[in-house]
């Protein structure tokens, strides 16, 4: 999946400019008094003490200041906390205390940013307090989507919206917030909580922030949030989303349908298949050996004294009872399990691959050799690292130093004439592992200088300088509304300074001589502002132009050879596996399914799925369930079919929806189907390298 860091980084910073924007508005030390108090109130309202509370704040200092002044009241040991900047670990550590009973020792109070707004499930929780409201509403909606969903148990959901009310700002959150409840009041339901995001898209309450620099325009966008939210309003989108999905309220209608999609995005997942293949490919090259059970828990051991060294200082920072039991899929790493969820990005996994590119990236750049059955002529194939940056100015003190932005993994493959094309960058995975360069392939070897050169002109003219013009094109594009919008928060600090500039110039002239100090402060503050101002304005007008790729970088190389063995001619008979193909997809439309082709890189993009799924067919039968099929067919009545790494990465991710479906006599007028389900765990011949199937464990674990 592609990842945009470079339009990510960028919002980012921008969030962090609107947050300075935010806290001007609102940093009022009586309105947060008085904010506290109120919050104090709910804490301590005999009808909620003993429940547990969700308190949602907009920004990490906020939450910071409500937990230590809690603790500093006599919560202590009662609050769990969640923000963006949290380690997985310790977020879903976090989220077990609050869930865990009270009497068990849980939180009772959740302090949380945004970054709990949404992907995790609080419905246990039916009391929610808005510290901060969000100028979104679509965020809005998400915070209360935590509590306010199906599944919900208790009723009613009480949600608590802390406003400033004295402010301009804080009257038109009021009457956002007013409107909401009194729709949902004259519906007689709550309905209007669960699509104020939709009923309200396009609304920019930054607008309307704006406008209420002055009381009068306070007034007006007060008015003119109140027009855009209305009953007719709610009933209508209500009306559309029925003849979207149906004529019923309940979206448990759509459930079969909403599963099978996820079913679906789980087919892209790297877990567990990818995790596993790397560690039976990696650890014995270290040293190590793994033991225990692939499915269950397992252990690191190893080979000989001191190859574990190099690990310890990861494994120590987890309890003792973990660190011998680690597993590859994370229903099986909840806290209570004492176990080592191992993926991309966990410290375990990712200190194994360091070691391992520390140990062998020579070798990868040295080159190796695959074979490719299905081709009939030899081809180079190179992995590349492209990197993204946005360059330094050392004039704008915000960008003096250079940042990496996005790295990306490239993968090409050249013709001995040096013809280069993209390839995906898991293209090996489809591959044998070859046995050396031999007499007809030498001049590959011989060319290699230059074909690698080429290789690269290719890459940086194709795929990096693109991919560089993209992301400047994306900030380009935003930029007048980026600039608008900064504009107007500095316009705004700017009247407020205006404003207390005129107050205390008419004190200093009735002979207030703190008001003539006062008066000279805010002169340095405003000068200062203008400053601010200006460095702003020109970090966002020149960060576009520093977009730019830093270093397109050969990670390793592969010399591709056709297969020398007659058989393999048998297993790649491409007539033989159309055939298969047409067998497979009847027997599935028969018993009532949609069938969708995926067997070639386009036909799988088009479903969703990367270019090599590990599959030639998805099919959709009655009642929800998702088949992965992949197709092998043989000419003859007999003879082994091979599965590539890929496949079996593919059966080993997703088990009981995976099949194989191995057609026989595709030569002949009676073709024979046979069907295996999960052949991954039913332990079919499993080499390490390719996975080849006689037909007599086909036939013994076929359904009938």
């Amino acid at each position: 999946m592609a990842i945009n860091l470079a339009q990510l980084q960028v919002e980012r910073q921008e969030v962090l400019r609107l947050r300075d924007l935010a806290r001007a508005l609102y940093t009022n030390p009586a309105h947060e008094d008085a904010k506290f108090a109120k919050l104090l109130e709910v804490l301590r309202d005999p009808d909620y003490r003993d429940e547990k509370l969700i308190i949602f704040t907009e920004h990490r200092d906020t939450q910071t200041y409500l937990v230590r002044r809690l603790e500093q009241l006599g919560y202590q040991g009662e609050i769990a906390q969640i923000h963006g900047g949290m380690p997985y670990r310790e977020r879903e550590a976090q989220v077990d205390c609050f869930r865990s009973p009270l009497a068990e020792g849980g939180a009772r109070y959740l302090i949380a940013t945004d970054a709990a707004g949404e992907g995790i499930n609080l419905q246990f929780c039916w009391i929610m307090v808005n510290y901060d409201v969000p100028w979104n509403p679509a965020r809005l909606e998400q915070r209360m989507g935590r509590i306010h969903r199906y599944g919900q148990s208790h009723d009613p959901v009480l949600i608590i919206n802390l406003v400033a009310g004295q402010t301009r700002e804080g009257k038109v959150l009021q009457t956002l917030l007013e409107k909401l409840e009194a729709i949902g009041r004259e519906m007689g339901r709550d309905k209007v909580f669960d699509v104020v995001g939709r009923v309200l898209a396009g609304l920019s309450m930054q607008e309307y922030m704006a406008q209420a620099l002055t009381t009068a325009g306070a007034q007006a966008a007060a008015k003119a949030v109140a027009a855009r939210l209305t009953v007719a309003q709610v009933e209508a989108l209500e009306q559309a989303e029925r003849q979207l999905y149906g004529a019923t309220d309940d979206p448990r209608a759509q459930l079969p349908e909403q599963q099978a999609q996820q079913q679906l995005e789980q087919f892209r997942r790297l877990l567990p298949g990818h995790v596993r293949g790397f560690l039976e490919q990696v650890a014995p090259r270290l040293e190590i050996d793994v033991e225990g059970d692939w499915s269950g828990y397992f252990a690191l051991r190893p080979q000989r004294s001191g190859a574990l060294d190099a690990l310890w200082p990861v494994l120590e920072t987890y309890a003792p009872a973990c660190r011998e039991r680690l597993t590859l899929y994370r229903e099986q790493a909840k806290p209570a399990h004492h176990a080592i969820f191992v993926r991309p990005g966990e410290p375990v996994f990712d200190r194994l691959a360091e070691l391992f590119a520390r140990r062998y990236g020579g070798k990868a750049l040295q080159g190796a050799t695959f074979v490719d059955p299905t081709t009939r002529e030899a081809y180079l194939f190179h992995l590349l690292q492209v990197e993204l940056v946005r360059q330094a100015d050392v004039d704008v003190p915000a960008l003096a130093q250079p940042e990496t932005l996005a790295v990306r993994l490239v993968g090409v493959r050249q013709t001995a004439e040096g013809q280069v094309s993209a390839a995906p960058v898991e293209h090996l995975l489809l591959l044998r592992s070859g046995q050396g360069v031999y007499g007809p392939y030498l001049h590959f070897v011989a060319q290699a200088q230059h074909l690698c050169a080429q290789a690269a002109a290719y890459v940086q003219e194709s795929i990096a300088e693109p991919w560089a013009a993209e992301q400047r094109a994306l900030l380009q594009q935003t930029l007048p509304e980026r600039l608008a919008f900064l504009q107007k928060g500095f316009d705004y600090q700017e009247a407020e300074l205006a404003q207390q500039r005129s107050h205390y110039r008419e004190l200093a002239r009735g002979g207030d001589a703190p008001a003539k100090a006062e008066v000279e402060r805010i002169k340095i503050r405003q000068q200062a502002l203008q400053l601010h101002r200006d460095q702003a304005l020109t970090t966002v007008q020149r960060e576009p132009e520093l977009i730019a790729i830093a270093n397109v970088t050969f990670l390793a190389h592969a010399l591709v050879l056709p297969s020398s063995d007659p058989e393999d001619e048998k297993l790649y008979d491409m007539s033989a596996e159309l055939v298969a193909m047409r067998i497979a997809s009847a027997h599935e439309e028969a018993a009532g399914a949609r069938v969708v082709d995926v067997h070639a890189p386009p036909l799988a993009r088009a479903a969703g799925l990367t270019d090599n799924p590990g599959f030639d067919m998805l099919s959709y039968r009655p009642g929800g369930e998702i088949r992965q099929i992949e197709v092998k067919g043989r000419a003859g009545a007999s003879g082994k079919v091979e599965l590539s790494r890929n496949e079996w990465i593919a059966a080993c991710t997703n088990e009981a929806a995976y099949w194989l479906y191995a057609v026989y006599g595709c030569a002949t007028p009676t073709p024979t189907l046979l069907r295996v389900q999960n052949p991954f765990n039913k332990q079919l011949g499993m080499p390490k390298e390719g996975w080849m199937i006689d037909k007599q464990e086909i036939v013994a674990a076929a359904e009938s």
